[in-house]
């Protein structure tokens, strides 16, 4: 399989945002994974986790109910992790609006 290497955002959003699916014959390497909240006044809280496409859709979490400081990031993970062909990352956001 081929390795692919890209770069993606959106914001997330409290129903939840899927943030990546691993294209079929694909695997993605994720290097970094930080969440922004551009609130200037209110805090949030975030969730991200990746769903295992092999195992039945298991969640496997990154972080859960993590908080975000208004103006401030979250380096959710740094270093790698390896995802195959239909492997998911999600993120939920405790306020719509606040987390990118």
């Amino acid at each position: 399989m081929a390795l692919l290497e890209d770069s993606f955002g959106a914001p997330v959003t409290m129903a939840g945002t899927e943030l990546y699916l691993v294209p079929a014959g694909k695997v993605a390497r994720i290097t970094m994974i930080q969440v922004a909240n551009v609130d200037g006044v209110n805090d949030a809280d975030v969730s991200v986790y990746w769903q295992d496409a092999s195992n039945a859709g298991a969640v496997t979490y990154l972080c859960k109910s993590a908080p975000v400081a208004a103006l401030d990031a979250l380096s959710v993970m740094a270093g790698g992790l390896i995802l195959a062909a239909g492997d998911k990352i999600f993120a939920v956001a405790s306020a719509d609006g606040d987390l990118e």
